[in-house]
């Protein structure tokens, strides 16, 4: 008498997808039983998929028929069984060797004959088919989607995923942070360290509610997705979503990063530091930084202070901070009036030079826009060329990331172009 393991399986994969339940796969192998008059020693379930073996269910089972303590398989399908060629091909071969006598399906039918066997292999075979054909079609979709603009994966930080439009979008308390965090570590007011504390305070931390690793802060600031470019399988796309920051300030914040961490010898460069001097002794004025550390937050923080060089002589001038010594110019400045004659003079001056500046902003912008359109069309070559296979992947891909960067620099040139205008003039018009 042939004694069976019933086999139930749902794929972690399909979630809500999957016609059959593993509850329902029981009970309607329990009525398929008693219908067909079949001893069932067992019941083995698994939520796991079958797309690669290892299975440790379906390993036991395989043991089980092997060492003899059932010598029939049921099952719904032969898919729940195997969807990869090796879980296939044990189960064949125990058929092979006697030691799996019989398998019945409610949804196939079998029986031990070359013909059966042959039929097995087929359903088999099918059910990989299936699952390469399926990982086939997502991949195409993906890449369907990311050169359509469109970023196919799960948001990155300061972003959001739509289910209404299945797009991107910005998730304004997390793109306040990404903006704070580009514009200051560009500026050299903050370090990783302080943005990773910025981001613990607003409560963005791992999941053991430790603050994030200075790795993945790193990570956010070398992610050219923050000004429009997608790097999906190292390949570099030009994406629809909205840009929190523009390619100049990314720029910026990588040469801050390579000279942080790839430093060089240099000489710090003041900013008031030969062109004043001394109001008591006349002599040069000089600049150092000094620094401080908080424990608490583990954050430093760098002052500039000024001084005499008192080279002259006795003088009794301190130092005085940079804060301080702006605030003095500020006066300085604030005392300079220029008279009304002057002014309007100035104001015609300007005016020319508005006129003279937007024709050759005209000048400019036609001549970006044609470079624009110029670099559209040898991306588009490039294309061609890849798909007649004259150049290879790698060659490929960097060509493009030049030309889509460069597309990025004249794009942010001609939108600041058509944002500048004449702005400059009315400040000028009100100081007079």
């Amino acid at each position: 008498m042939i004694k069976y393991i019933a086999y139930c399986r749902k794929s972690t994969d399909e979630k809500d997808k999957q016609i059959m339940s593993i509850d329902q796969q029981i009970e309607e192998l329990k009525i398929f039983a008693e219908r067909e008059k079949l001893e069932i020693v067992e019941f083995l379930t698994e939520a796991q998929t079958a797309k690669i073996p290892g299975r440790p269910v379906f390993n036991n089972l395989v043991k089980f028929i092997e060492k003899g303590f059932a010598n029939g398989i049921v099952s719904w399908h032969p898919d729940r069984l195997a969807r990869n060629s090796i879980d296939g091909g044990k189960i064949i071969y125990l058929v092979d060797t006697g030691k799996l006598q019989a398998l019945k399906f409610p949804s196939f039918w079998f029986e031990n004959t070359p013909q059966g066997k042959f039929m097995l292999s087929i359903a088999f075979g099918q059910s990989k088919y299936y699952v390469d054909n399926l990982s086939e079609n997502v991949k195409r979709g993906l890449y369907f989607k990311v050169r359509r603009g469109d970023w196919p994966g799960y948001a990155p930080f300061g972003y959001k995923n739509d289910r209404n439009t299945r797009k991107i979008e910005v998730d304004s308390k997390e793109a306040r942070l990404v903006k704070i965090a580009f514009r200051k570590f560009a500026a050299g007011e903050f370090s990783m360290a302080d943005i990773r504390n910025l981001f613990f305070r607003n409560g963005i931390k791992r999941k053991n509610g430790k603050t994030l690793h200075l790795n993945q802060i790193r990570d956010l600031l070398t992610r050219s997705f923050y000004y429009g470019l997608m790097v999906y399988h190292g390949e570099t796309y030009e994406g629809k979503h909205k840009q929190l920051i523009t390619k100049k300030l990314f720029d910026k914040v990588q040469e801050v990063l390579k000279a942080k961490y790839n430093p060089r010898p240099h000489t710090n460069a003041f900013a008031f530091t030969g062109f004043i001097k001394c109001g008591e002794c006349n002599s040069a004025i000089t600049a150092e930084k000094h620094f401080k550390f908080y424990p608490r937050t583990r954050g430093k923080v760098d002052y500039t202070y000024y001084r005499c060089t008192k080279k002259s002589g006795n003088c009794s001038q301190k130092y005085i901070s940079e804060e301080k010594l702006k605030e003095q110019l500020r006066e300085i400045a604030g005392k300079v009036a220029i008279s009304e004659k002057w002014a309007d003079q100035l104001i015609a001056w300007a005016e020319k030079d508005v006129e003279k500046e937007s024709g050759q902003a005209k000048v400019e912008l036609t001549k970006l826009k044609q470079e624009l359109k110029a670099l559209d069309q040898k991306l588009s070559k490039l294309l061609d060329i890849f798909l007649d296979e004259t150049v290879d992947t790698q060659s490929y891909q960097k060509k493009k990331n030049e030309f889509l960067e460069k597309q990025q620099i004249l794009k942010e040139k001609i939108e600041e172009i058509q944002k500048k205008g004449s702005v400059w003039l009315e400040p000028l018009k009100e100081l007079g």
